[in-house]
């Protein structure tokens, strides 16, 4: 059976999580593939995580350049987010002739026509999939399902933070703080969620959903951002009065000729599909 080597930078939250599901599904995924994925290397400044993911003798290493260097290593997995050294990360291994997976979508949001670009250039795969919506297979509907239509409206959300606050303010009868924290302590929003709140995670994810529906390049700078933290309790309780329920969308359409994008609060009729996605859950449409 082939195997194929995989190193992982960033042993976060996400990157934790991707190395213990990769640990513990191995045989199942061999199964399935025909492929026995192999982790050969993790990379991250936090030591302690060594022993708190059990991970084996010399598949450790504090220093990712020398994930990035072993020649052995097919497949790169970049989970530290951020614009700087991920992108550094992912610059090198592209150029290494390494395939690279990321979840990173402020970086590919700002420079992601110029990872493809270099992805092709050397002959490897960019695969971001997660970056978007990650339990909804978006990107590859995009790509590949939908390659063959034209498409002039992609809308939902994107965020399971704000989701999950508006579904606690609208069906919990909570004030907007209260549903924070809530979220906070059940591991659905950051100990600072300013990006989520704030509707910045939203219009990176729309960046990069926009760019390939369309077949263009949208500017995160051009995203017309609005966040929840202006959304009240009197504002949940007199759209329902009106029929409607209040969700934080991503919207990008075509304007004749142009792309329309942007992030806001909005009113979605209670009959819309998009009003039964409640809590932490995303849905989109297009």
């Amino acid at each position: 059976m082939k195997e194929v080597n995989v190193g992982i930078i960033g042993l976060g939250v996400v990157g934790s999580g991707v190395y213990e599901s990769l640990s513990r599904h191995a045989d199942e995924i061999a199964r399935r593939t025909g492929v026995r994925l192999v982790i050969r290397k993790t990379a991250d400044l936090d030591e302690s995580l060594r022993s708190k993911l059990n991970i084996p003798d010399g598949v450790f290493t504090t220093n990712a350049a020398e994930l990035i260097e072993n020649n052995s290593i097919d497949v790169v997995v970049e989970l530290i987010g951020g614009y700087s050294p991920a992108g550094d990360f992912i610059v090198e291994s592209l150029n290494r002739k390494k395939h690279v997976v990321t979840a990173n979508k402020a970086l590919l949001a700002k420079q992601g026509a110029e990872l493809a670009e270099l992805a092709v250039k050397n002959g490897v795969d960019l695969s971001f999939e997660a970056s978007v919506a990650g339990g909804i297979p978006i990107l590859k509907a995009l790509r590949e399902g939908l390659c063959a239509n034209n498409i002039d409206t992609i809308y939902g959300i994107v965020n399971g933070t704000c989701n999950y606050v508006l579904s606690r303010m609208t069906y919990e009868d909570m004030g907007f703080e209260r549903a924070l924290k809530e979220a906070q302590k059940k591991g659905f929003a950051e100990a600072d969620p300013t990006l989520d709140i704030e509707g910045y995670d939203s219009a990176h994810k729309l960046a990069i959903l926009a760019s390939i529906a369309f077949n263009s390049r949208v500017d995160l700078a051009d995203v017309h951002v609005e966040g929840i933290t202006g959304v009240t309790h009197e504002d949940v309780v007199y759209a329902d009065e009106f029929g409607y329920v209040i969700k934080l969308l991503a919207i990008a359409k075509m304007a004749g000729e142009e792309i329309e994008a942007r992030v806001h609060p909005t009113l979605v009729p209670k009959d819309s599909l998009l009003a039964s996605i409640r809590d932490e859950y995303n849905g989109l449409l297009v």
